[in-house]
C-alpha cells in the first residue's frame, strides 16, 4: 500500500511541478471522456469551467482535482491513457517521469511557439483551413475530432478556423516540423518560408527529436524552465479566473470560438434557469480593452466584417431607416445585424444620445444562439449585451435589464409582455421609446395576431400619433429603427402575383419599412457563397398490398355503420380527421354520447392510417394499442371507485380476467367499441409484424440514406424532416434498430419542440441543445426533426436534406432547403405517388418564382405610390384590430363565471358551476370545492410526473364515466385539480346555447386568481 501512495504521490508531484506546461498541451474534454474515475458532478464542473473560461483554465482546474483528490487504485495510468488516446502524446510525456521533454526540446518548443506568434497575422491572412485541414489529419498533427472542431469554428469564418488550427497543433508533439512538411505538401511554400526565415530556428525536426534520446536526468533543467510566452499566459489565466472577471468575458480565452462553435452552454446559460448574479453579467467587457498587445494576439477578437453583397442590403439601415433585409438561408443575415447593430450604437455614443438595441426572436433556442454565436463575441469588448428566453430566471426585473444592458437578446413575449404591464398600470413594464433599434428575426412571421404584429401595432399607432402631434407643433415620443430579417417572406397563399404583391406591401408596412433588400449589384458572389443543391423526388408506388390498411378501413366501416355516419371525405385523410372533430364537438353539445364517442375512436384510426402512410405499421398498431389500453385503465379505475359493478362477459373482460383483474360493466357504445379492437387485436398485430406488407415510402428512405452515406460516410451529415413528432420519434427508432444503417456509419437521433404532447415526451431546452450540440461534433450526423429545426437554429452545414411527404408551404421550402448548405448537396422529397406531396413541392417552387417578382414590383414602385400603399395598410391594420377588440369585449361575461357551468363530454353530468373555478399564474384553472372532489378519481400517469417552476402534476383525474378531466398538480404544497377545458362542454345559464373548447383563452369569461388561503376554508382535512 506504502508502494501505491508512494507512486501516486510521485505522480501529483509531477503533475504539480509541470502544471505550467501541461495545461497547454492537452484539450479538456476528449479526455475526460476517459477519465471514468471522476465523478460526474466533477466532469461537469471541469467542462462548464472549459465553457466559461476556456480550455486552458479547465485544464488547471481538471489537474488541481486530480493532484488534490483521493482516486481509486490506477487513476495514474488511467490519465496517462487519457492522454495518449486522446491524442495528447506530450502532455502523457510531462506525468510519465521515465520519458520527460529534454530542456533543448523545450527551448526549441518555445522558440517555435514565440515565432508563431509573431507571424500569426500573416497565417490568419493567408492559410486557408480547407487546404490544410486534411493533411494535418494525415500527419497525425490533428485527431479527428480537433479536425471537426476546427471545421465548426471555420463555418464562421476561415481566419476564425486558422485560429483554432494554430492553437490545437501546438498542443502535439513534433508540431513544428511537421506543420512545416503539411505547408510544403500543401502548396504553402511562401509561408514555409516565412516560419523557417533567418530568424527562425535551425534544425528544428533534430531539436524536436532529440528529446528522445534524453533521459529521466534531464528533469531538473525542465523544471526551471519558463518562457516569457508560458508566464504571459499564466497570467492571462489569473485575470479570467478571478471573481471580477464575467463568464463572458472568460470566454475570450484562447477556447472562446471552440466553445462557441460546439454549441456548448456559454454564459447565456448562467442567465437562463440557474439564478445568476447579475453582478458578474452575461457580455460585460471590463478590462479587455485596455489589455497588452501579447495578450490580445495570444486571443484574438473575431473581426465584425461584411461581405459586399452583405454590405449592400445593409446600407439603408446604416443610414437610419427601417427595411427589411431579405437574404438566403446561410447568407450572413445575423452577421450584417450585428454589424448594423453596432454601427448603431457608435453613432450614438459619438453624438451623445442614448442607444439601446433589442433584438427579437420567436424562439427559445434562437436567443441563446444569437447571444452565443454572434452578439456576444463581437460586440462584448465594446457594450453590454444579455439573452433572455421565456425560461430566464433573473433576481431583477426585465425593465431593469433594460436599463442595464445596451443590447438585449429576447423572445418577443417578454418584450409584449412587459409592454401590457405598463399598459395595464404596472409599475413593472417598458414602452417602445426605451430602444433605439429593434432587430426582428424571421420577420415573415409579423402578421395578423402573431406576437410580433402585436408588438409592431404599438409602434405603428404611436407613429400616427406622431404625425398628428407634428402638424399641432407638439413634441413626439421617439420610436426606434425597425430591422427586419428574413430568408423568404412568402406570398401568403396568393395564387396570383397581384395577391402576391400585396401580401409583400403588408409584410413592408406591419414593420413600417422604407423598403426590402435583396441582393442585386453583387448577386454573382452571393451565388457563390450559398450553395443551391440539386434536388430529388424519390416516388413510391401506393398500390402495394396493405392488408393492415384494409382491416383498419374495416373497423372504421363498422363503427359508421353502428353510429348510422358517412362522411363525405376519404378515410386516413386531413378533411376526414377534421369531420371527425367536428362531429365529436357537434355530438358533445348535443349531449349525444354514442355519437361523441365514436366520432373519437374513428379519429384514432384515422390517425393510426395516417401513420401506416408515414412509418411502419406496428407504430401505427401501438398507437391503437396505448389508446386501449388506457381506455381500459381508465375503465378499469371506475370499477376499483365502484366495487358493486356487475360482471359482463366480453372478449375486453377476458383481457382483464386473464391479468387477474376485475371484469367492467360497460355501456353499449363502449362495450361496442372495446370489443371490437380487442376481437381483432391479434390479427392487426399478426400484420403489423410482417415484413412482406411494410411501407414502400420507408424502402425508399432507406435506400436514399443508405446510397448517401455509402458515397462519403466520413463527411455526411444530414437531416430528416418529418411532419409530426410521433413519426420523427418512430423515424429515429427504426434507423437506429437496422444495422445496415450503422454499417455505413449512420448515428441518427431525433429532434422535436418542447410544448407538450401527449403521445411523445417532449425534449427540453437543454435536450434540444445537446443533441444539435451532438450533430455539430458528429457524434450525430443524421437529426430526424419536425419543423423546429427549419428556422433559424444554428444546424451545421448538410450535404443531404429530406423532406419525408412533408410540404407545407414556400418559407418551408426555401427553409429547409437552406439547411443543405455543404458543396454537392442534395435536396431530396420521398413521398408516394397518389399524396399529392409532388405537386404540392411545385406550386412551392412556383409561388417562391412568384414571391421574388412580387418583391422586384415593389422594389421598383414610385416612392410617393410605395408610401401611399403602406400608410394604407397600417392605417387598416390598426382598424382591423379595434374593431376585433370592440366585438371581443362586446361577447364578453367579464368577471360574471356563475353565468357558465361545466359539463363532463362524455356523460354531459353537471360538473361545477364557474364561479368555483380559480387560476393559477393566468392560466392554470383549479377547483378546489369539497363537492368537486367526490365527482372524480384519481389515476396515477407517468407521463404527466414532471416538475416545473413552483408547481407539480402527478396524477390525472377522471370523471367516473372514464372521461379525462385534468390533472393533479401540487401548488406551493396544496393538492389541487387542474382542468382542461376541451374535456368539457361549456353551457351558458343566459341563453341556453353550449360550446366546446380547445384553450380556457377561448372562452369569453375571466376567472379570478387563486387565493391559497381560500383553500383552508374549503378544505375538510385538518
Amino acid at each position: 500500500m506504502s508502494n501505491v501512495c508512494s507512486a501516486e504521490d510521485s505522480f501529483r508531484y509531477l503533475i504539480s511541478i509541470f502544471r505550467t506546461r501541461l495545461k497547454m498541451c492537452f484539450q479538456v474534454e476528449p479526455v475526460l471522456d476517459y477519465l471514468i474515475f471522476l465523478p460526474a458532478e466533477t466532469k461537469e464542473q471541469i467542462l462548464k469551467k472549459a465553457t466559461t473560461c476556456g480550455n486552458t483554465s479547465a485544464a488547471e482546474l481538471l489537474l488541481g482535482t486530480l493532484e488534490k483528490g483521493e482516486w481509486q487504485p490506477g487513476w495514474t495510468q488511467t490519465f496517462v491513457e487519457a492522454l495518449e488516446h486522446s491524442g495528447s502524446p506530450l502532455a502523457a510525456r510531462y506525468v510519465r517521469a521515465t520519458d520527460l521533454p529534454s530542456p533543448s526540446f523545450e527551448t526549441a518548443h518555445d522558440e517555435c511557439l514565440h515565432l508563431l506568434n509573431l507571424l500569426q497575422p500573416t497565417l490568419v491572412d493567408k492559410l486557408l483551413i480547407n487546404d490544410v485541414l486534411d493533411t494535418c489529419v494525415e500527419k497525425g498533427l490533428l485527431t479527428a475530432e480537433d479536425r471537426n472542431r476546427i471545421s465548426a469554428v471555420g463555418n464562421a469564418g476561415n481566419e476564425s478556423g486558422v485560429r483554432e488550427l494554430l492553437r490545437r497543433i501546438v498542443q502535439k508533439e513534433n508540431w513544428f516540423s511537421t506543420f512545416l512538411d503539411v505547408l510544403r505538401q500543401t502548396g504553402n511554400d511562401a509561408l514555409c518560408q516565412e516560419l523557417t526565415g533567418a530568424d527562425g530556428p535551425e534544425n528544428i525536426a533534430d531539436l524536436e527529436n532529440s528529446s528522445h534520446q534524453d533521459g529521466p536526468e534531464a528533469n531538473e533543467s525542465i523544471l526551471s524552465t519558463r518562457d516569457e510566452s508560458s508566464a504571459e499566459t499564466e497570467a492571462w489565466d489569473m485575470e479570467t479566473s478571478s471573481p471580477e472577471a464575467s463568464f463572458a468575458d472568460a470566454s475570450v480565452t484562447t477556447e472562446s470560438d471552440t466553445s462557441l462553435a460546439e454549441g456548448s452552454v456559454s454564459c447565456l446559460d448562467e442567465s437562463l434557469g440557474h439564478n445568476s448574479n447579475m453582478g458578474s453579467d452575461s457580455g460585460i467587457m471590463g478590462s479587455d480593452s485596455d489589455e497588452g498587445t501579447e495578450t490580445q494576439r495570444a486571443s484574438p477578437e473575431p473581426e465584425l466584417q461584411l461581405r459586399p453583397y452583405q454590405m449592400e442590403v445593409a446600407q439603408p439601415a446604416l443610414e437610419g431607416k427601417n427595411i427589411i433585409i431579405c437574404l438566403p438561408t446561410g447568407s450572413g443575415k445575423t452577421r450584417v445585424a450585428v454589424y448594423i447593430t453596432k454601427d448603431h450604437l457608435d453613432k450614438k455614443q459619438q453624438s451623445s444620445e442614448p442607444g439601446k438595441v433589442i433584438v427579437l426572436v420567436n424562439k427559445v433556442m434562437l436567443a441563446e444562439q444569437l447571444f452565443r454565436k454572434e452578439f456576444n463575441p463581437f460586440l462584448k469588448k465594446w457594450y453590454r449585451i444579455i439573452g433572455l428566453s421565456g425560461d430566464t430566471q433573473l433576481k431583477i426585473s426585465f425593465p431593469e435589464v433594460v436599463k442595464s444592458y445596451d443590447v438585449i437578446i429576447s423572445t418577443a413575449q417578454i418584450l409584449e409582455n412587459s409592454l401590457l404591464n405598463l399598459e395595464n398600470g404596472e409599475d413593472d413594464g417598458v414602452q417602445l421609446s426605451d430602444f433605439s433599434l429593434i432587430i426582428i428575426d424571421e420577420c415573415h412571421h409579423t402578421n395578423k395576431e402573431a406576437v410580433y404584429n402585436n408588438i409592431m401595432r404599438r409602434y405603428l399607432k404611436q407613429k400616427l400619433k406622431n404625425n398628428t402631434r407634428k402638424k399641432q407643433n407638439q413634441p413626439v415620443i421617439p420610436l426606434p429603427q425597425i430591422l427586419g430579417l428574413t430568408a423568404s417572406p412568402g406570398v401568403g397563399g396568393a395564387k396570383k402575383q397581384a395577391e402576391a404583391e400585396k401580401h409583400i406591401l403588408n409584410i413592408c408596412a406591419n414593420l413600417d419599412a422604407s423598403t426590402i433588400k435583396t441582393v442585386k449589384e453583387n448577386l454573382g458572389q452571393l451565388k457563390h457563397q450559398i450553395k443551391e443543391p440539386c434536388k430529388k423526388f424519390v416516388i413510391a408506388d401506393d398500390t402495394k398490398e396493405n392488408p393492415f390498411k384494409e382491416k383498419l378501413l374495416e373497423i372504421m366501416t363498422s363503427i359508421q355503420a353502428y353510429c348510422q355516419m358517412s362522411p363525405m371525405s376519404d378515410f386516413g385523410t386531413q378533411p376526414y380527421e377534421q369531420w371527425a372533430i367536428q362531429m365529436e364537438k357537434k355530438a358533445a353539445k348535443d349531449g349525444n354520447r354514442k355519437d361523441r364517442v365514436c366520432a373519437e375512436h374513428l379519429r384514432k384510426y384515422n390517425e393510426a392510417l395516417q401513420i401506416n402512410d408515414t412509418i411502419r405499421m406496428i407504430d401505427a398498431y401501438s398507437h391503437l394499442e396505448t389508446f386501449y389500453n388506457d381506455e381500459k385503465a381508465k375503465k378499469f379505475a371506475v370499477l376499483e371507485e365502484n366495487e358493486d359493478s356487475e360482471d359482463d362477459a366480453s372478449s375486453c373482460d377476458d383481457e382483464l380476467k386473464g391479468s387477474g383483474k376485475k371484469s367492467l360493466k360497460l355501456d353499449e357504445t363502449d362495450e361496442f367499441l372495446m370489443n371490437l379492437f380487442f376481437d381483432n387485436k391479434k390479427m392487426l398485430k399478426k400484420l403489423a409484424e410482417n415484413p412482406k406488407y411494410e411501407n414502400e415510402k420507408l424502402a425508399k428512405l432507406r435506400n436514399t440514406i443508405l446510397e448517401q452515406f455509402a458515397m462519403s460516410e466520413e463527411s455526411s451529415r444530414g437531416i430528416i424532416f418529418t411532419k409530426t413528432r410521433q413519426s420523427t420519434y418512430a423515424l429515429s427508432q427504426w434507423i437506429m434498430e437496422n444495422e445496415k444503417f450503422a454499417e455505413v456509419g449512420v448515428k441518427a437521433h431525433h429532434l422535436i419542440g418542447a410544448g407538450h404532447s401527449s403521445e411523445v415526451k417532449p425534449m427540453t431546452q437543454n435536450e434540444q441543445k445537446e443533441v444539435i450540440s451532438k450533430f455539430r461534433t458528429g457524434k450525430i450526423n443524421l437529426l430526424i426533426a419536425t419543423t423546429v429545426a427549419e428556422e433559424g437554429l444554428d444546424i451545421k452545414e448538410c450535404n443531404i436534406v429530406i423532406r419525408y411527404g412533408l410540404v407545407t408551404n414556400e418559407i418551408a421550402m426555401v427553409q429547409a432547403r437552406g439547411r443543405a448548405r455543404a458543396d454537392e448537396s442534395t435536396y431530396v422529397l420521398v413521398t408516394s405517388s397518389g399524396s399529392g406531396v409532388t405537386e404540392r413541392e411545385i406550386v412551392n417552387d412556383f409561388r417562391e418564382k412568384m414571391m421574388y417578382k412580387a418583391i422586384n414590383r415593389v422594389q421598383n414602385m414610385k416612392p410617393e405610390e410605395y408610401a401611399h400603399e403602406i400608410l394604407k395598410l397600417q392605417v387598416q391594420s390598426i382598424l382591423e384590430k379595434k374593431m376585433k377588440v370592440k366585438r371581443s369585449i362586446a361577447k364578453h361575461y367579464n368577471n360574471n363565471p356563475s353565468l357558465i357551468t361545466l359539463l363532463c363530454k362524455n356523460c354531459s353530468m353537471l360538473v361545477c358551476s364557474g364561479e368555483n373555478i380559480h387560476v393559477i399564474e393566468k392560466m392554470h384553472h383549479v377547483n378546489m370545492t369539497p363537492e368537486f372532489k367526490r365527482l372524480y378519481i384519481v389515476r396515477e400517469n407517468k407521463a404527466l410526473q414532471k416538475k416545473f417552476a413552483d408547481y407539480q402534476t402527478n396524477g390525472e383525474i377522471i370523471c367516473k364515466c372514464g372521461q379525462a378531466w385534468g390533472t393533479m398538480m401540487v401548488h406551493k404544497g396544496l393538492d389541487l385539480p387542474c382542468l382542461k377545458i376541451r374535456n368539457f362542454v361549456v353551457n351558458f345559464k343566459n341563453n341556453s346555447s353550449k360550446k366546446q373548447y380547445k384553450k380556457w383563452v377561448e372562452l369569453p369569461i375571466r376567472f379570478p386568481d387563486l387565493d391559497c388561503s381560500e383553500h383552508c376554508l374549503y378544505s375538510d382535512e385538518d
